[in-house]
């Protein structure tokens, strides 16, 4: 069973950035933000998109609406909670969470887990060999997630695998650069803002 309808889209962008020195979203890749590239990648995907921060002020105003984080300091999973919520409150069956750090994630992913979805709770991208459980579409289940949360639970490939998911495998080997890369410090940053790129993105607002 795919799903009849768009999903929402999150963007989580309430992490410290700690390796990046603070303030990660508002890093600049291409003449626009990391939070840009991820707003508009989300905006041609979804009419219904968001942004999950753990606070009001941590950042400017971005045209979307902003999830302030129940529990801040949790990392993801925090915010998907409340993408479920955001996503349920907007009649949509399933949510897709997508890091602010992620600026070539391939414009067709979100159509190919959709497509893939089936029955399962979370439909998962597989790269290189790894999960990408911050590219992953998930079907609302917020009392689950939040149950996890109280158990103590914090890891999103735990949770995806006892909600039940199904894994994509992505050929990323013929890709230039990896699409599930996420950009975690300044050097990664400083790297890829010297090569060529194509993202060709613009301003949230």
């Amino acid at each position: 069973m795919s799903l009849p309808a768009p999903p929402a889209i999150v963007i989580a962008a309430g992490g410290d950035g700690r390796r990046m020195g603070g303030a990660k979203p508002l890093r600049r890749l291409g003449g626009a933000t990391l939070l840009d590239h991820a707003c508009q990648w989300a905006m041609r995907q979804s009419g219904t998109c968001a942004i999950a921060v753990r606070a009001q002020d941590q950042i400017p105003p971005a045209g979307l609406p902003l999830l302030i984080d129940e529990q801040p300091g949790l990392g993801p999973v925090s915010a998907l909670v409340s993408a479920m919520r955001f996503a349920r409150d907007n009649s949509c069956e399933a949510v897709m969470l997508i890091g602010c750090d992620q600026p070539f994630l391939p414009d067709d992913l979100l159509a190919r887990l959709a497509a893939r979805i089936g029955d399962h709770a979370v439909a998962m991208p597989v790269s290189g060999g790894k999960d990408q459980p911050l590219a992953s579409l998930w079907r609302i289940r917020e009392s689950e997630a939040a149950a996890f949360i109280a158990e103590g639970g914090r890891s999103l490939w735990r949770l995806a695998d006892r909600l039940g998911a199904v894994r994509i495998a992505w050929d990323s080997e013929t890709s230039s650069r990896d699409p599930f890369a996420n950009i975690n410090d300044p050097e990664i940053l400083a790297r890829l803002a010297a090569a060529p790129h194509d993202t060709g993105h613009t301003s949230c607002a």
